[in-house]
């Protein structure tokens, strides 16, 4: 019995690995907006209200509202808890590079030639990189694996 890991599309990997982290930050450091009800009536023109149906504003504002905390907060744990995860190097570029609220002003090049003690090499950083952005991919299940066609 064997087992084989997935050849994986690397530019297409990191581009939904970086979605995905994008993605964290935004529910992470920017706050909810809660949807509130109109307390203004509304009249139809046609009578029956929209198809015969009645609306519970306030009941879908707070559904919508407790739904959509929970599934931030919910993502946030499930990306942290990936991160948690990787090797510790892979682990404290991700968190610096991708993970902070200042992420989207951080360069590759301010990562590895001043966060890293002592700097490391561009190479070195892009291995580093892969390796963490590889086992997220598959943590997350958002890997894009190579589609091989036999011509």
């Amino acid at each position: 019995m064997s087992f084989e890991l997935p050849e994986l599309d690397r530019k297409a990997t990191q581009q939904e690995v970086e979605a995905a982290l994008e993605k964290y930050r935004l529910f992470k450091y920017l706050t909810f907006e809660e949807r509130e009800t109109s307390i203004t009536v509304s009249y139809d023109d046609v009578g029956g209200g929209k198809a015969n149906t009645i609306s519970d504003q306030t009941g879908m504002a707070a559904t919508h509202n407790v739904d959509e905390k929970e599934y931030r907060k919910k993502y946030c744990d499930r990306i942290e808890r990936a991160v948690r995860r990787l090797p510790k190097m892979e682990r404290f570029l991700i968190e610096e590079r991708y993970l902070s609220e200042d992420a989207e002003y951080l360069s590759d090049y301010k990562v590895y030639c001043f966060t890293f003690q002592p700097p490391i090499s561009e190479k070195t950083y892009a291995k580093i990189r892969w390796k963490a952005f590889y086992k997220l991919a598959l943590n997350l299940n958002i890997a894009v694996t190579k589609e091989y066609t036999n011509n």
